[in-house]
């Protein structure tokens, strides 16, 4: 079967807006349809939908998503910002960063974008515009930073790619690491030059500031200490070789229910019914299209797709430069038309050979992947963190995607620098 007719027909249904997991499938079968001999029929997918999911690495999906919906019902990014704010909000952009530094640790928490947006702008963006900032901008910077959320370890969608691309999840996550940082940086640089050129209103500021030092920094210190720490338990337990991902995810679950539950008692057990339902609903849809996935690559693997690509690219285009910016650009148009989970699912096949023919190393390149992606978050017309804010500030998805350009111009520094320069990546893995 053509490669451009098995493409042009999963496109098509993509476009046509058809449900992810349907394309998949409709594309798995299109083989055995077109052509009779196919080695591989309906039965032989459901199977492998079936034997796909029966994997233990992939069982820390679900487990960081309910950990994370319970520290946002638990209120804990409220006190993380207020820990960050007290040492610079009296400084020039000192809350904007500390709203950049909140959704980083933040990330470190939930795993995702979404989420990581959705626990921080609730508190961070009414806060912004009380003291003066401008709401549309508060927005932005919120969303934007969201997508540390994807970046920073855990992250959900590095589980994905470690299981698309058989490589390891803790080195992935100890790669995460430093480029998170770094976009955290590239953000926060961008926010002093906007304040600088906007300015502040350095009255409601400083009140702001005061109000929260005359707290005392032992009690903000005392309230933000246990916020601090999740962080430090889940992924310490993982770089120290305490635990495994998965074990460290169903750490996270009770340490989180325990912090919430009985030290800011921010949740009461009659939560806990509704925080679970909450989690099943977020994982439903992901739990379905890993299955049809898994079938997907079968097929993929079974017409030699990867071989194909691979050296169809490298006969028409030598430079290794060259490629990994093709490679940034589609990733960075397939972000703003899909979804992270099954974006990751079907072009790891696909791209990691082409990659890997050029010396990058698989766990470098599922970071550049997973920021192009990230990026995705804040581009329409995908753009789920821009939909967060949208619902949270009232401002129309438009306004806020214009005045995040600046933030994506310095999200995309950042990518450059991680593209190009692997040490960022790979500097703890070695």
């Amino acid at each position: 079967m053509s490669l451009v007719l098995f493409f042009g027909v999963l496109a098509i249904l993509l476009v046509l807006t058809v449900p992810i997991c349907v394309s998949f499938a409709f594309a798995t079968l299109l083989p055995s349809l077109v052509n009779s001999d196919f080695p591989y029929t309906a039965d032989a997918a459901i199977r492998s939908m079936v034997s796909g999911l029966n994997n233990f690495p992939l069982l820390a999906i679900p487990l960081f998503i309910i950990a994370g919906v319970i520290m946002a019902k638990g209120k804990i990014s409220e006190r993380l910002f207020n820990v960050f704010s007290y040492f610079i909000g009296n400084k020039t952009a000192g809350l904007p960063c500390a709203v950049t530094i909140t959704c980083l640790f933040y990330g470190a928490i939930s795993g995702s974008g979404p989420a990581t947006t959705a626990a921080v702008g609730s508190m961070c963006i009414p806060l912004l515009t009380s003291v003066g900032y401008d709401l549309t901008f508060a927005t932005a910077l919120v969303a934007v930073s969201g997508g540390l959320g994807i970046i920073i370890p855990p992250s959900i969608p590095y589980i994905m790619y470690c299981n698309a691309a058989g490589t390891s999840i803790s080195e992935l996550f100890l790669a995460g690491f430093l480029p998170g940082v770094l976009i955290a940086l590239c953000l926060m640089i961008y926010s002093y030059i906007y304040c600088k050129i906007h300015g502040e209103d350095k009255a409601k500021l400083n009140a702001q500031w005061q109000e929260l030092r005359s707290r005392g920094l032992g009690t903000v210190l005392k309230e933000g200490f246990w916020a601090l720490l999740s962080p430090v338990i889940i992924l310490g337990g993982i770089y120290g070789g305490i635990c495994s991902p998965t074990e460290a995810a169903t750490i996270s679950i009770f340490y989180s229910l325990i912090i919430s539950l009985f030290v800011y008692r921010t949740i009461k057990i009659r939560d806990l019914p509704k925080i679970l339902l909450e989690g099943v609903h977020s994982y439903a849809p992901i739990l379905i299209i890993l299955s049809a996935a898994v079938a997907f690559a079968r097929v993929i693997t079974l017409m030699n797709v990867a071989s194909v690509v691979s050296e169809a690219v490298l006969s028409a285009i030598s430079s290794k430069v060259v490629i990994l910016l093709l490679i940034n650009v589609l990733l960075l148009f397939v972000g703003m038309i899909m979804d992270t989970g099954p974006a990751i699912l079907v072009f790891t096949p696909v791209l990691l050979p082409v990659t890997e023919a050029l010396g990058v190393d698989p766990i470098h390149f599922g970071i550049i992947m997973c920021v192009n992606l990230a990026i995705g978050f804040v581009t329409p017309p995908m753009g789920a963190n821009l939909f967060v804010a949208s619902n949270l500030s009232k401002v129309s998805v438009i306004e806020i995607a214009k005045k995040a350009v600046p933030f994506i111009l310095a999200f995309l520094v950042a990518l450059m620098l991680i593209t190009f320069i692997p040490e960022i990546s790979l500097f703890l893995v070695k």
